[in-house]
């Protein structure tokens, strides 16, 4: 079950939704309103360096996690 990043178009919030099928209709957590817009995701992913140590690396620039709203960041 993916999860999804949306935007609505009425008031703007940003959220995340888990979509457990292709035909559940997502809505604004916010306002209520189904006129909203997919996002396109950032993504992270961990390797090892040449001394095995865990490194990671994600797409917004933040090693720490995906989020850039992470209150466990320390970045």
């Amino acid at each position: 079950m993916p999860v999804y990043e949306y935007e609505c178009i009425k008031c703007g919030l940003q959220f995340e939704h888990l979509v457990r099928s292709a035909q559940e209709r997502v809505t604004c957590p916010g306002c209520c309103a189904a006129d909203i817009r997919k996002r396109i995701s950032n993504f992270a992913f961990k390797s090892k360096d040449s001394r095995g140590n865990i490194t990671a690396a994600s797409s917004s620039g933040c090693s720490g996690c995906v989020s850039h709203n992470c209150a466990t960041c320390s970045h």
